[in-house]
């Protein structure tokens, strides 16, 4: 595999947590020293992505015997860890099933259509430092297409204006776009074990007019630690990062600071105190 699923980085203004730091900027910078740390979700989910990145490879990429042999030896030890099932692999299968019938919708649009499996996606010419991974990227003649698993099976994440997505569209294009007239950018989250396929479709004048007036204002004052505070996400970005490691993709709704924090263990709660009091002129930190 190209990448350790569970060593991919996070930048502190990622996608994955683009629709906090969007609607409350100094989120970001509040809460990078409070540690990540893995839950057995996300563990799982790490599972299903290295499965499903295995079978694609068979599946949609040249793949001779060096190379069969190699996957070979990497799904032998997936199966033997703890998190791997029979109905992961049915519910994996769903998503590279997926993916492969756009990939062939792509070849037919171009024969040298572009596919990219855990594409390295770089988006900092509107935000800094910005960057993540993909999981699926294609590109043919004017349509860009992303597709995104999401193996957990608790709240739907529709495509539909989703931040992360479109992040990730963002950096796809200014890493392609030169080679391809992009016109339209296709996005799409697959879960399967809710049996939910979500799709957005928009022009690309679309994205980019999203870039400059949204994402580009919104991430100077995130990275800067400035903007308007909303304590109810602040508190919920904490608790996501000390309680479910990296957060996933999702929009924050109003919560009680107190009642956020009540769930948080002492060492996070000492952490946020911490990061707050930081933003405190020095004759008001008592």
């Amino acid at each position: 595999m190209t990448v350790e699923h569970s060593e991919r980085a996070h930048a502190l203004l990622g996608a994955s947590g683009a629709s906090r730091w969007i609607n409350c900027p100094p989120s970001a910078r509040l809460t990078e020293h409070v540690p990540d740390k893995n839950s057995s979700f996300a563990d799982e989910g790490t599972t299903a992505h290295e499965l499903s990145e295995i079978k694609l490879r068979r599946r949609i990429f040249p793949c001779d015997s060096k190379e069969r042999k190699r996957l070979d030896t990497a799904l032998a030890k997936l199966k033997k860890n703890q998190y791997y099932s029979e109905e992961m692999d049915h519910y994996t299968q769903v998503y590279v099933d997926y993916a492969e019938e756009r990939f062939m919708a792509a070849k037919a649009i171009s024969e040298d259509a572009l596919s990219v499996l855990e594409a390295k996606i770089d988006f900092s010419d509107w935000v800094p430092e910005g960057y993540g991974t993909g999981d699926m990227v294609f590109v043919a003649d004017s349509v860009l297409e992303l597709i995104d698993l999401k193996y957990g099976k608790g709240v739907p994440v529709s495509a539909i204006g989703n931040p992360q997505l479109r992040l990730y569209a963002l950096g796809a294009y200014a890493s392609y776009g030169y080679l391809y007239d992009i016109q339209t950018v296709r996005m799409t989250i697959v879960q399967p074990r809710l049996d939910d396929i979500s799709t957005e479709e928009i022009p690309l004048s679309d994205l980019l007019e999203w870039a400059e007036t949204v994402v580009r204002p919104a991430a100077e004052l995130a990275f800067k630690g400035e903007g308007e505070f909303k304590a109810g996400i602040i508190a919920n970005g904490v608790r996501s990062k000390a309680i479910a490691g990296p957060e996933p993709n999702r929009t924050w709704p109003p919560c009680p600071t107190n009642s956020a924090i009540r769930h948080c263990s002492r060492t996070t709660k000492s952490a946020l105190f911490y990061s707050l009091r930081k933003t405190l002129p020095p004759g008001r930190r008592t």
